[in-house]
């Protein structure tokens, strides 16, 4: 490239204690020669923010006096990076790790592909290992679930149904287009729902092979918190975003498996059903 592109790198911090520190180690073992960290932190109770500030003074630190979830997190970030004129923001997860050439690659791609590429994002694999947790994915819509690609194409890059909200490279167009990530989303779905919104509006996602990241998914350590969040941000996504041919299907989808989940509850007596079950019961006490 001629120019290298502004690239903000938006790392949402909530308790990141045990993980905060490899993320922005990595990031600043980029070889990508014009980029920015904005590190937004979730009001960690833990000792993470200071800890990230003490030992990354390049970086820029915003800290919320709450917890706002994972859009309206992001988007505090977003916001400072469009504001100082970000050419690209690449939003990424605190528990991830990515290799030096991997923003150097994305933003090669994206450049190369033009305008229609939207959001681009590399492979991700799972910790330390080379089994692939995300290479592309699609939203099965008669099921109400995404679903995660496990192989690696040949090509250099290639087009996805949805890019993981782990790690996006957005082009500033796709945020002046469709606006910044929908805060009805606390946690789950946000990223399913922006990569439709910019498929809408005519750009792509794309996943480019040659660039590589590691996820240290801590959310698995919280899995009643993380079932909740899925069961409720799931039902808000498909509200919002079924084509009207499939309203009607959705509908009885989700009868049957609130029967199911009834009982789940009675029969075996399930700890995780009975979190499904206030997911579906708050969900519905908010459309009221």
């Amino acid at each position: 490239m001629e120019k290298y592109p502004k690239v903000f790198v938006v790392v949402l911090n909530f308790n990141g204690r045990d993980v905060i520190k490899r993320c922005l180690n990595s990031i600043f073992k980029s070889g990508y020669p014009d980029f920015e960290v904005v590190l937004v932190d979730n009001n960690s109770p833990d000792d993470s923010f200071e800890i990230a500030r003490v030992n990354f003074s390049r970086a820029n630190f915003i800290k919320n006096e709450e917890n706002l979830g994972f859009s309206a997190g992001n988007n505090v970030g977003i916001r400072f990076a469009l504001e100082r004129r970000a050419d690209y923001i690449f939003l990424l997860n605190n528990d991830t790790e990515i290799e030096p050439d991997c923003l150097g690659r994305l933003v090669e791609a994206a450049e190369k592909i033009g305008e229609k590429a939207g959001i681009v994002s590399p492979v991700i694999f799972k910790g330390d290992s080379r089994e692939v947790w995300f290479s592309g994915g699609k939203i099965n819509w008669l099921r109400m679930k995404t679903e995660h690609y496990g192989e690696i194409k040949t090509q250099e890059f290639y087009e996805s149904g949805f890019i993981s909200g782990c790690a996006m490279l957005i082009r500033r167009e796709v945020f002046k287009s469709i606006g910044l990530l929908d805060e009805d989303y606390f946690l789950y779905w946000e990223d399913a729902d922006f990569s439709f919104r910019a498929k809408k509006a005519g750009f792509a996602n794309y996943i480019v092979s040659s660039a590589w990241l590691y996820h240290f998914e801590k959310s698995e350590e919280r899995i009643k918190n993380k079932t909740y969040w899925l069961v409720i941000s799931g039902l808000v996504f498909f509200k919002k975003n079924t084509p009207w041919w499939l309203k009607p299907w959705i509908k009885v989808y989700v009868l049957a498996r609130k029967i199911k989940n009834l009982l789940d509850v009675k029969f075996k007596k399930n700890e995780m059903a009975v979190i499904v079950r206030k997911a579906y019961k708050d969900f519905c006490n908010a459309q009221r």
